[in-house]
């Protein structure tokens, strides 16, 4: 089961969480619509590299990446998005685009849109397309270490 890795790691960091099942859902706005959560507070997880390394931004499903202020914020020079191929075996167990935004299992630098940073709650794909795991916003940080930035402009 995919979300085995983030459930154990949870667990072990004494974590409270609530696991959704839900019927599949292949965006984080659908994935919103389905269980009924805010999709300011459904945590979508995007792949880019930033100077030829991959990095994970996670941002509120409702929003995009703004890759120049990601730029600004980062110091970045060449910065681009993953590609489903980049990025296809980097977290094993999970269904690809289903990626929990847990960079640090996976080797990877953690950014985090600051509007995100400001609920209570977030929930996030638990490496499938019918789970969806909620957690405060305040445990995610303290285990993810995330630096946090503006990276997005509510339209």
């Amino acid at each position: 089961m995919p979300s085995t890795r983030v459930k154990e790691f949870l667990d072990s960091q004494h974590v409270p969480y609530q696991s959704i099942q839900h019927p599949p859902a292949y965006t984080t706005q659908e994935v919103a619509a389905v269980t009924h959560i805010p999709g300011r507070e459904v945590a979508k997880t995007v792949l880019i590299w930033i100077d030829g390394e991959m990095t994970m931004v996670v941002v509120p499903a409702s929003v995009r990446v703004n890759l120049d202020l990601l730029r600004e914020e980062t110091g970045g020079h060449r910065i681009e998005l993953a590609s489903e191929r980049d990025f296809r075996d980097a977290f094993p167990g999970c269904e690809v685009g289903a990626m929990p935004p847990f960079g640090n299992l996976y080797g990877l630098r953690v950014y985090v849109a600051d509007m995100l940073s400001r609920d209570e709650e977030i929930a996030f794909n638990a490496g499938t397309h019918t789970e969806v795991i909620r957690i405060r916003y305040s445990d995610f940080e303290r285990l993810v270490h995330p630096l946090v930035v503006g990276v997005t402009r509510v339209h």
